[in-house]
């Protein structure tokens, strides 16, 4: 309790200077800005009292650490236009400008009031509680004033000192009441605002959210490359080894059919394990889609697609991996619902960046429609696109045709 009162009492004190400081810096910064305003120098003048308002700002804030359990964060932007006009603009803009400035107006009278009386009633307490020692050097004359009637003996002077030991804990409460009120102003004009803290989390969860994407992608992209140069391998290295040993089987004659048979059905059976593996691999992650990209992915992908399709492809350069493992699945995925539920003949894909910053999707056939947008593969879709900040929808009137759009932002 000790501690915290002397805190207290140096930050009420400390509040004086700093309160003196902020209404100088306060009067001369609008001074100034109401004289220069109407000529070029507006701009720079603003910046300037601006500035020294947050200096003061920062070190009222750190101030208040005194106080607070938790230092108070700082709310200015991080980055500021380049040119003088700009950064002005953006300090007028931004809330924390004007509440710096109003804090800097009222510390001086607040941090006065709050000083003073601190100061004055810790000091009478302090002094009635040491009154026995220092009563004996009042002059006669000045011992029948209101102020010290109660001192003229050395019983009311015991007395006097006994109150005030009683009374010491209620004025050291007032002194750190007295701070924590100010401190808790402080924090409530000098943190950050609500809406800024909102934009702040919204920024930061995105940032989060872009680098879980991308940890997931690489994530998918080693799990490929293991698949296929470690089990894939292995098992090519298998059915080659069968091979041969089908080979000098024949070599045998007819005492080893049986075994070539068994041979044969285990060459068959690790066929079949490959091709699923390569399937397994390719819906993980493409080789290709690393290696070429999303054009050169794509290319391949309707190369090998039943149904003719017409492509247009406009892609200046590369985007970021999980973007474009978005974009494929979702093109894959769609040409596989148009090959088993459309009845198409034919198929148009336009995927293109727009000036704005977003990839655009869309996908088109001539099949019979009413396909269900709530559907599971669909609805699969549209959140792989969602989770990106994207955007699907789906036309299907019954009879057709059937469009699937989907815009994803670029800035991942």
């Amino acid at each position: 309790m000790l501690q915290r009162t002397v805190r207290s009492l140096q930050y009420l004190l400390l509040g004086l200077a700093a309160g003196s400081g902020a209404l100088v810096t306060v009067v001369a910064g609008a001074t100034g800005c109401a004289v220069l305003v109407v000529t070029h120098l507006g701009a720079p003048a603003f910046l300037a009292a601006t500035t020294a308002v947050r200096r003061l700002a920062g070190l009222e804030r750190r101030r208040a650490a005194l106080i607070l359990p938790a230092p108070i964060p700082t709310p200015y932007p991080g980055a500021e236009p380049a040119t003088v006009a700009g950064r002005a603009r953006q300090r007028a803009a931004h809330p924390a400008t004007w509440r710096d400035t109003a804090w800097m107006t009222i510390l001086f009278p607040l941090t006065l009031v709050c000083a003073v009386l601190a100061v004055v009633v810790l000091a009478v307490d302090l002094a009635a509680l040491t009154s026995p020692a220092w009563a004996w050097a009042l002059p006669p004359e000045r011992r029948g004033d209101p102020g010290f009637m109660t001192l003229t003996t050395p019983g009311r002077q015991a007395t006097t000192a006994l109150a005030a030991l009683i009374l010491l804990p209620a004025a050291a409460w007032l002194v750190r009441a007295l701070a924590a009120g100010q401190a808790r102003l402080a924090a409530g004009l000098l943190k950050p605002g609500r809406t800024q803290r909102l934009s702040e989390r919204t920024d930061h969860l995105a940032r989060t959210r872009s680098r879980a994407i991308d940890a997931q992608a690489a994530e998918l992209r080693r799990i490929e490359r293991d698949l296929h140069d470690g089990a894939q391998a292995r098992i090519v290295a298998l059915g080659m080894t069968l091979a041969l040993a089908e080979r000098r089987l024949k070599a045998l004659g007819p005492a080893a059919d049986q075994a070539r048979s068994d041979l044969a059905a285990a060459r068959a059976d690790v066929n079949t394990a490959l091709d699923e593996l390569r399937h397994l691999v390719r819906g993980i992650h493409p080789p290709i889609l690393t290696d070429r990209g999303l054009d050169g992915a794509l290319t391949a992908l309707f190369a090998d697609h039943p149904l003719p399709v017409t492509a247009d492809i406009r892609l200046p350069h590369r985007l970021a991996p999980a973007l474009e493992a978005a974009a494929y699945f979702l093109i894959a995925e769609a040409l596989t619902n148009i090959t088993k539920h459309a009845h198409a003949t034919t198929v148009t894909v336009t995927v293109d960046t727009r000036p704005d910053g977003t990839l655009a999707v869309t996908v088109t056939d001539d099949g019979q429609g009413g396909a269900d947008p709530d559907g599971s593969g669909l609805t699969g879709l549209r959140r792989r696109i969602e989770a990106l900040d994207g955007t699907f929808t789906l036309t299907s009137p019954s009879g057709g045709p059937t469009t699937m759009h989907a815009e994803i932002p670029c800035a991942l």
